[in-house]
C-alpha cells in the first residue's frame, strides 16, 4: 500500500510542469565604456538572482576603455551563471577589449563572417599608441645564423618604458585568461604584441574559440549538455536544446550612463553648463540659467570622471572662451577673437586624450560648437555687457540727476515739473517760478532738488 502511494505521488510530481532555468541575452554594441560595463555587471547580478542557467553576451565592438573592460571581465569571472561570449551577427567583430572579454567567457563562439583580435592596448596619454611601435628582434651575436626569431625574441623599443609596461601587462592579463579557459595562449599573446586578428573558422581551428554558430538558437543547440565551471569551482551542465533565450535590455541607469557618457554629449553639457553659469553671474537673480547650467556642468564633470580627458584640452577651451569674451571689449582688431577660436577648437580636439575608437569628439560637433560659442560670446555677451554701461533710462534711478523747472515760488516745499509730470519737491534754498533744478534724491514720491545756475 505504501509503495502504491509512493508511485502515485511520483506520477503526480512528474505530471507537474517544471520551470526551466531562464537564459538571458545581453547585447554589447559599439565602444565599451562605463555604460556598457554597468549594463553587463548589473545584468549578471540580475541573472544570478533569477537563477538563470546561462547568459549569452552578444558582442560587436571595436574595443573600449581598459577600466570598463576589466570591470566586465571581473563580473564574468565572479558570476555563478555561465557566460557564453558570442561575436554576432555576421560582419561583427570583437576587437581589442572585445578579445579579452571573449577569452574570459566560459564559452566562446563566433558567427560566420566575424573576426576578433588586434588586442594591443592603446595608450591614454601623450605617448601615443603602443601599436605604433613595431616589435624588433633582439640583437644576435651570430648575425650569420639563419634561424628566425620567434615571438619571445621580440621586444619593444627601449624608447618608451610606459608603452612596454602597458603591453607586457596586457599580454600577461590575456595569457592568464587563456590559461584559465584552456584556450590558445600563444595566439592570445600575439594578439596583444603584434595586433593580429582571426576570422571565425581560423579562430576555431587555432582553439581560440569553442565553436562557430549561425545565431543564438544554433549556439544553444550546439552547447547542449556542455559542462562548465563557474565561480567557486562548481560545475554546471547546460540544458539549452529547447530553451528560449530572453533579451535583457539595459535599465534606466545604464541608459542614462550611455547618454551622459557619450563624449559628444558630455562636451555639449560642459558648454551649456559654462554658458548657464556665465549668464547667471552676469545677470544675478534670474535663476533658471544658473540652475540649468549647474546641472549640466555637474553631469559633464561626472562624465569626465569616467572618460579619459585631457586637462590641457579643457584649459585650452576655457582660455579660448576667455579670449572671445575679451574680444568684445579690447580693441585687438580680431586677434583675441581669432586666437580664442583656435584655442577653443584645439582644446576640443584634445579634450579626450585617447585614440580609442568611439571616444573622440567628431568635427561635426567641434566646428558648430566653436561657431556658436564665438557668436554667443563675442556678439551676444559683448552686447549684453556693454548695455550695462549705458545710463539708466527708466525707473526711479533714472530720476537722480534729471533736470526740471519750478512750478510756483516756494521755500522749503513746493512743486516741480519733470518729464511732463508735476512732482512734490523739497529744497533748503528758496526757489522762484521757472527756476531750473536738479534732482539729488528721492524720498518715496517726494523729490529732493537743488537749484541749477542758468547759462548766460
Amino acid at each position: 500500500m505504501v509503495r502504491l502511494l509512493h508511485l502515485i505521488l511520483l506520477c503526480l510530481l512528474g505530471a507537474l510542469p517544471v520551470r526551466a532555468e531562464p537564459i538571458y541575452v545581453l547585447s554589447v554594441q559599439g565602444a565599451i565604456g562605463p555604460a556598457g560595463a554597468d549594463y553587463v555587471t548589473r545584468a549578471l547580478e540580475r541573472a544570478a538572482e533569477a537563477n538563470a542557467q546561462l547568459v549569452v553576451l552578444k558582442m560587436d565592438t571595436p574595443g573600449g576603455l581598459d577600466t570598463s573592460m576589466r570591470a566586465i571581465i571581473k563580473a564574468i569571472l565572479a558570476s555563478p551563471v555561465p557566460v557564453a561570449g558570442f561575436v554576432a551577427p555576421g560582419g561583427a567583430r570583437a576587437a581589442s577589449a572585445g578579445t579579452y572579454i571573449l577569452y574570459a567567457c566560459h564559452i566562446a563562439a563566433m558567427a560566420p563572417g566575424t573576426n576578433l583580435g588586434a588586442a594591443t592596448p592603446v595608450a591614454i596619454g601623450i605617448g601615443g599608441a603602443p601599436g605604433e611601435e613595431k616589435p624588433v628582434e633582439k640583437p644576435d651575436k651570430d648575425k650569420q645564423a639563419a634561424k628566425p626569431a620567434d615571438d619571445k625574441d621580440k621586444v619593444l623599443p627601449a624608447g618608451n618604458a610606459m608603452t612596454r609596461k602597458q603591453v607586457h601587462d596586457a599580454a600577461a592579463y590575456i595569457r592568464s585568461l587563456a590559461e584559465l579557459r584552456g584556450r590558445n595562449v600563444e595566439w592570445a599573446e600575439r594578439a596583444v604584441r603584434e595586433a593580429v586578428s582571426l576570422s571565425a573558422p581560423e579562430a576555431l581551428e587555432k582553439n581560440v574559440i569553442d565553436l562557430v554558430a549561425e545565431d543564438v538558437p544554433d549556439l544553444l543547440a550546439k552547447i547542449e549538455g556542455r559542462k562548465v565551471k563557474v565561480a567557486g569551482g562548481a560545475e554546471k551542465t547546460l540544458a539549452t536544446q529547447d530553451a528560449v533565450a530572453t533579451p535583457m535590455e539595459p535599465d534606466w541607469r545604464s541608459r542614462l550612463l550611455a547618454v551622459v557618457g557619450d563624449p559628444s554629449i558630455a562636451y555639449i553639457l560642459m558648454l551649456l553648463g559654462i554658458y548657464g553659469l556665465f549668464f547667471e553671474f552676469s545677470n544675478p537673480g534670474f535663476g533658471i540659467p544658473g540652475v540649468i547650467g549647474a546641472i549640466c556642468l555637474l553631469l559633464a564633470l561626472f562624465a569626465f570622471q569616467l572618460l579619459p580627458i585631457s586637462y590641457a584640452g579643457l584649459a585650452l577651451i576655457l582660455l579660448g572662451m576667455a579670449f572671445m569674451v575679451a574680444e568684445a571689449f579690447v580693441p585687438s582688431f580680431g586677434v583675441l577673437g581669432l586666437g580664442g577660436i583656435v584655442a577653443f577648437i584645439a582644446g576640443s580636439v584634445m579634450l579626450l586624450d585617447t585614440d580609442l575608437p568611439g571616444y573622440g569628439i567628431p568635427w561635426g560637433v567641434v566646428l558648430p560648437a566653436a561657431a556658436v560659442s564665438a557668436g554667443f560670446l563675442i556678439l551676444v555677451v559683448g552686447m549684453f555687457l556693454r548695455s550695462r554701461r549705458r545710463p539708466v533710462t527708466t525707473g526711479p534711478e533714472e530720476l537722480i540727476g534729471a533736470l526740471g523747472r519750478v512750478e510756483v515760488d516756494f521755500s522749503g516745499e513746493g512743486w516741480v515739473h519733470l518729464h511732463g509730470e508735476t512732482w512734490r519737491a523739497v529744497c533748503p534754498t528758496p526757489l522762484a517760478k521757472g527756476a531750473r533744478v536738479r534732482v539729488t534724491g528721492l524720498d518715496g514720491l517726494v523729490l529732493r532738488v537743488e537749484p541749477v545756475a542758468e547759462n548766460t
